[in-house]
């Protein structure tokens, strides 16, 4: 039986809005992902501390705040303080301009909104399955 991909999907910071968080977590858990939802107003060290805790194969995180860039980097920080290496995707409204500067941080993929749910989908089990 193949191990099914673990994915993490958290909301960082005080924004409130988390209908696109429980859409993609509905939509990974129908492509057959087992998915772990943190809830609203997460801190970075919180999301790092469920990571590790539920041994997750990415980390999602949907930021609707404007806050992507400085929360991104604190839940990277985060995971890389309690020695936890795990890919990283941002959804959410993700400014044109900042989609390059998340990557340059070393997220995996962003999916700002308006992405089709099956790009992402896709994109997890095809980068999980090229590690």
């Amino acid at each position: 039986m193949e191990k099914k991909i673990r994915i993490l999907i958290a909301k960082p910071g005080l924004d409130g809005h988390d209908r696109g968080a429980k859409v993609m977590a509905r939509a990974f858990r129908d492509a057959g992902m087992e998915v772990i939802y943190t809830g609203l107003r997460q801190t970075p060290s919180q999301i790092a501390s469920v990571a590790m805790q539920e041994d997750v194969d990415v980390v999602g995180l949907s930021i609707l705040s404007g806050a992507h860039l400085g929360l991104t980097e604190k839940v990277m920080r985060s995971l890389e303080e309690i020695g936890e290496k795990k890919p990283i995707i941002v959804g959410g409204v993700i400014p044109k301009e900042d989609i390059e500067r998340l990557k340059a941080l070393g997220v995996a993929a962003v999916f700002p909104s308006g992405t089709p749910m099956d790009r992402a989908v896709e994109f997890v089990r095809q980068h999980l399955s090229e590690e």
